[in-house]
C-alpha cells in the first residue's frame, strides 16, 4: 500500500512552516479549510494576531512572504481582515491524484489510523423464533456500514449480535414443543428461511392461545422457565433447537441484505449468563448498586421520574430474576475484560437511550468504563412510511423485512429492465442488477439519513435514477465503465503539465478528499457524510461530462488519456467508497 500525503496536508505544511517562520515561538494552526473563494482559506492568522497583539492583515502578509510555493501553491492572496485564500497548482492536482491511481491496493493511497484499537460493535440483533420486520433493518445497515469503515482505517473490530434469546417466553415454547415434539421437523434436509420461520411463527402463535386458554399448561410452562434457567439438560435442548431454527432464517435474511454474519459472533443473552450472580456480586460490594425493596438497584440524581422521584436502574428484581440490566452490564465486562476493546459500540434504537446511559453510568461507577475504555451508542431514528408515521401495512402490522427487501428488488429489477436493451444485458444480469440496485436503494435511503434522524421510507423515490439515490451512483459507476470500455487504444494516463478546465480541478480536488472523509466518518460514526461525499462526486462526475469530452476527435490525445485517468480514479473511489456502505457497483446497468 502506498500512503499518499493528501493536498489538504501538503497545503496545510506549507502554511504550518510559514507561521513558525514569521513567529517562531507561536506553533500556530493555520485552521484550513476547503473553500469557495479559492481552493482552501486559512483562518489562523486573526487568533494568532490577537495573541501576539499584531495586526492581522499585516501578520497575514508577512506569513504570505514566507510560504515556500514552489510545485504545489500556485497563488496565495490576503482577503478581508486577515483570511489566506490559497490556489494550488493543476499539476499538483494531477500529481497528487496519479500517486493514489498508482496505489496497487482498493486503498487509493488512504494511510491506516496512526492509532487503531479494538471496537466491539453491538449490532443486527433480531429474536429468536419471532419475524425480522422493519425496526431491525437500521441496526443491521448501519452497523455493518460502520463495522466496513472501521476496519478501512485499520481498527481492529470484534462484531457482536445480542440476539434475543433467553426469557420467560420460551418456558412456552419449549414446554408446547415437548407435548409436540415433530412441529420444527423438516420435510427436506434444505431449509429455506422462509420454511423455518414459517414452523417457528406457527408453533409461537399455538403455544401462545395454549398458554393464555389453559392454566395447567402455563404453569407447565412456567416451570419449564426455571427448568432453562437451572441449566437443565433436555430443556436445553430444546431450546437450542429454536436458536438453530431461527439462525437459519436470520441467515436467509442477512444474505438478502448481502450483509455476512458469522455464527462465531453472535452471542445472545443467553452468552451471558453464566456471569449474572457475578456482576451483581461486584455491584453490591463496591456499593455501586444496593438493595430497594428488595431489588438490587443503582440510583442516578439526575434521572427522576414524572412524580420527581429516582427511577433506578434495577440490576436484579425482587424475585431473585434478572433483567436486561444485569445481561447488558455482564457483556460489557466481557468485552472489556476478555476481548480487550478500548470501544464499545452499541447500535441501538434511540428509545432505548435512558437505558444506555444508565447502564454505561453504572459501569462507569464500577470502573468497568473509564478515560481508555469508552462506551458509544449510536442511536438510530424510526423508518416511517410515506405519511410520516411509523411504518405499518394498511392492516397496521408491522412490516416483515423479507416482504419490504422483495418489493425493493422487484421494482429494481423493473427499473434496470427498462434499460435492457439499450445496454444490451442478458437475463441473468437483469435479476443479479436489479438485486444490487434495489437492496442498495434500500441501504442507501438509510445510510444517507444522519442515523439519529427518523426518515420516510418511500420505494419510488429510493429506486429512482434522479436525486440523492444510490442508483444515481451506480449509473454514475457504470456509465464510466462503459466509457473505459470504449475507449479503444486510448488508456488512462495522468499529463501533470496539462492545464485543468474547472470542472476537471473540481472532480480532482474532491477525489483527493476521500481519505479525510472516510477519516472523519469513521471517528464520528457518521456513514451519511460517506454517502453525502459520494452523492457530491457523482454531481461533479456529471457536471465534468457536460463541460469536458472524453473521448472527443478534436481532443489531444494526452487530454484523452489524462480525462480517462481522472474518470477512472472517479469510478474506483466511487467503487470503494459504495463498497464501505455495503453497496455494490454494477459494471454494466
Amino acid at each position: 500500500m502506498t500512503s499518499v500525503t493528501s493536498l489538504t496536508d501538503l497545503v496545510h505544511q506549507r502554511l504550518a512552516n510559514a507561521l513558525s517562520a514569521t513567529l517562531p515561538e507561536a506553533g500556530a494552526d493555520p485552521l484550513l479549510r476547503r473553500s469557495d473563494r479559492a481552493d482552501f482559506q486559512a483562518n489562523g492568522i486573526l487568533a494568532l494576531a490577537k495573541k501576539a497583539k499584531a495586526n492581522p492583515r499585516e501578520l497575514a502578509t508577512q506569513v504570505v512572504a514566507n510560504v515556500v510555493s514552489g510545485e504545489v501553491i500556485r497563488e496565495i492572496e490576503v482577503s478581508g481582515p486577515g483570511f489566506l485564500n490559497v490556489t494550488i497548482t493543476d499539476g499538483a492536482i494531477t500529481r497528487n491524484l496519479a500517486a493514489r491511481y498508482a496505489d496497487d491496493t482498493a486503498r487509493l493511497g488512504v494511510p491506516h489510523t496512526a492509532q487503531p484499537g479494538t471496537t466491539v460493535i453491538d449490532y443486527a440483533q433480531p429474536n429468536v423464533a419471532k419475524e425480522m420486520h422493519v425496526g431491525h433493518l437500521r441496526s443491521a445497515v448501519i452497523g455493518d456500514a460502520v463495522v466496513r469503515i472501521l476496519e478501512f482505517t485499520g481498527e481492529a473490530v470484534v462484531r457482536r449480535h445480542h440476539i434475543g434469546d433467553w426469557g420467560t417466553q420460551f418456558g412456552m415454547l419449549i414446554q408446547y414443543l415437548d407435548e409436540h415434539p415433530h412441529e420444527l421437523d423438516h420435510k427436506d434436509a434444505e431449509v429455506s428461511g422462509e420454511e423455518a420461520m414459517s414452523n417457528l411463527d406457527r408453533l409461537y402463535k399455538a403455544a401462545r392461545r395454549l398458554f393464555d386458554s389453559d392454566e395447567e399448561f402455563k404453569t407447565r410452562a412456567r416451570r419449564r422457565v426455571v427448568d432453562l434457567q437451572a441449566g437443565d439438560p433436555d430443556t436445553l435442548a430444546a431450546w437450542q433447537k429454536f436458536v438453530d431454527e431461527s439462525k437459519i432464517y436470520f441467515f436467509s435474511v442477512f444474505e438478502k441484505l448481502d450483509m455476512e454474519i458469522r455464527d462465531e459472533d453472535i452471542v445472545g443473552e443467553s452468552g451471558y449468563n453464566d456471569m449474572l450472580h457475578e456482576t451483581c456480586r461486584l455491584l453490591e460490594e463496591s456499593g455501586v448498586a444496593v438493595r430497594s425493596e428488595g431489588a438490587l438497584c443503582v440510583f442516578f440524581d439526575d434521572i427522576k421520574g414524572p412524580d420527581g422521584n429516582p427511577v433506578p436502574l434495577i440490576v436484579q428484581k425482587s424475585d431473585g430474576g434478572f433483567g436486561y440490566a444485569a445481561t447488558d452490564l455482564s457483556a460489557i465486562r466481557d468485552r472489556v475484560f476478555q476481548l480487550k476493546a478500548d470501544t464499545l459500540l452499541y447500535v441501538v434504537d434511540a428509545r432505548q437511550s435512558l437505558h444506555f446511559r444508565m447502564v454505561f453510568e453504572t459501569a462507569r461507577r464500577a470502573g468497568w468504563l473509564n478515560d481508555d475504555v469508552k462506551a458509544h451508542q449510536l442511536a438510530f431514528g424510526t423508518v416511517l412510511g410515506k405519511d410520516g408515521k411509523p411504518f405499518k401495512t394498511r392492516e397496521g402490522e408491522t412490516v416483515r423485512l423479507v416482504d419490504l427487501l422483495d418489493e425493493a428488488v422487484d421494482r429494481a429489477t423493473a427499473v434496470v429492465g427498462e434499460k435492457r436493451e439499450k445496454v444490451g444485458l442478458t437475463d441473468e444480469e437483469v435479476v443479479e442488477n436489479g438485486r444490487y440496485v434495489g437492496i442498495g436503494a434500500v441501504k442507501y435511503a438509510d445510510l444517507s439519513t444522519s442515523a439519529v434522524r427518523d426518515y420516510k421510507f418511500d420505494l419510488d423515490q429510493m429506486v429512482s435514477l434522479n436525486g440523492d439515490t444510490s442508483v444515481y451512483l451506480q449509473y454514475a459507476y457504470a456509465r464510466i465503465r462503459s466509457i473505459l470500455r470504449r475507449a479503444g487504444d486510448a488508456r488512462p494516463a495522468a499529463h501533470p503539465e496539462l492545464a485543468l478546465a474547472p470542472a476537471e480541478r473540481a472532480l480532482g480536488l474532491h477525489l483527493d478528499r476521500f481519505g479525510e472523509t472516510v477519516a472523519e466518518v469513521a471517528a464520528a460514526y457518521e456513514p451519511h457524510k460517506l454517502a453525502a461525499y459520494l452523492y457530491q462526486l457523482a454531481s461533479l462526475l456529471t457536471t465534468f461530462y457536460d463541460q469536458c469530452h472524453v473521448l472527443s476527435p478534436d481532443n489531444a490525445p494526452e487530454v484523452v488519456e489524462n480525462r480517462l485517468f481522472l474518470v477512472d480514479l472517479t469510478a474506483r473511489t466511487l467503487h470503494q467508497g459504495m463498497a464501505l456502505l455495503g453497496i455494490r457497483t454494477p459494471e454494466r446497468l
